[in-house]
């Protein structure tokens, strides 16, 4: 296992490693959430040390995560509202006396830290697709320290490392594991693209058989689509799009049903800010739900899976979401959680 050439990177796309670095992430996280359930303490891996979080937008499981991983690893995270620190903005998008230039603060943190973590998706960046991924790039191009991906718009990498750790504990590895990434409806389509996309990314990576599913125009990222099916043709895992729900169940060991919003409610170029149309193809398909019918159609001993918070009722019922016990499939949803805190120890203690 190669653990050299991580210090100091940025985490902000899974794309911008190798399969075999990935695994090292989740191996070294393995090992450390190995040794804290054993008691041993991991707080001179980054004694003294600082990561600022900048959280555009709400947090609960990324958040606490985060700060709890920083406190163990012996370091101490700041929390930083953009509110209330002259909200970091992209050069031209600067607003009088309420924002400051990123390459203004990324250098002012840079001297004060040796990390600096963002969320931003959505509202933050009026939905314009891309947008919220370029002002992560644009932290890293003005600092020395690395800079981590919290979730933007187009990835979310600690939410896909968290997923597959979860996968790797519960089958012991990934050949050969049906993988099924879909939609499913919520009353809400202000749902971003970047949990399905790392999903479906990691997953190809790793060498699954890959099924994502959902109604048509709810399409993902075209790159991104084609990066996977580089990924399943090089790993030796396989890639398949369908627009029946029911079929994304049948026989799979993983399935993971959340919404995400249509390509129509991204701000041109990318689609056509039509609110409206959004969600007339969300009503269309209020029965994308998942049931424990249909987890029957599933291998035996499979998982549903959920980045959270998820609506129940909606995409889940509370049958499925809070079956974490017992014979045949269950939900793994929070052991799914918790692995977010020992993924992210890991790549912290990596590029730290």
């Amino acid at each position: 296992m190669k653990t050299t050439g991580f210090k100091g990177r940025d985490f902000l796309a899974e794309t911008d490693f190798t399969p075999q670095e990935i695994k090292t992430v989740l191996t070294v996280a393995e090992e450390l959430k190995k040794q804290t359930g054993m008691g041993i303490y991991h707080d001179d891996l980054l004694r003294a040390k600082t990561l600022f979080m900048i959280f555009y937008n709400q947090s609960l499981r990324t958040r606490n995560s985060f700060e709890a991983g920083m406190t163990q690893l012996g370091g101490h995270a700041h929390y930083l509202d953009p509110s209330k620190i002259y909200t970091p903005a992209l050069e031209g998008k600067e607003v009088a006396y309420s924002t400051e230039r990123v390459s203004d603060v990324a250098r002012v943190l840079d001297r004060m830290g040796q990390a600096i973590a963002i969320r931003c998706y959505g509202d933050p960046v009026d939905w314009e697709y891309g947008g919220a991924h370029a002002l992560l790039r644009e932290f890293a191009r003005w600092t020395d320290i690395p800079v981590l991906n919290m979730e933007d718009d187009i990835y979310h990498p600690f939410q896909g490392l968290a997923d597959m750790l979860t996968v790797k504990e519960e089958f012991g590895g990934f050949k050969g594991v049906n993988f099924t990434m879909s939609w499913a409806y919520s009353p809400s389509i202000h749902k971003p693209r970047a949990v399905p996309q790392s999903a479906i990314l990691y997953a190809t990576m790793m060498g699954m058989n890959v099924t994502l599913a959902h109604p048509e125009g709810m399409e993902l990222d075209p790159e991104i689509i084609k990066q996977c099916e580089q990924y399943a043709a090089n790993e030796g895992g396989s890639f398949h799009i369908t627009h029946d729900f029911k079929e994304g169940f049948e026989g799979a060991d993983v399935v993971y049903p959340k919404a995400w919003c249509p390509t129509v409610f991204f701000k041109p170029p990318v689609g056509e800010d039509d609110e409206a149309g959004a969600q007339a193809i969300f009503d269309q398909h209020k029965d994308w739900k998942t049931t424990a019918e249909l987890m029957e159609l599933t291998a035996k001993n499979a998982i549903y899976m959920h980045c959270l918070p998820a609506d129940r009722g909606y995409e889940v019922d509370n049958d499925v979401i809070d079956k974490t016990e017992g014979p045949g499939w269950r939900s793994a949803v929070f052991d799914e959680a918790e692995n977010r805190l020992h993924v992210q120890k890991a790549v912290m203690s990596l590029v730290m």
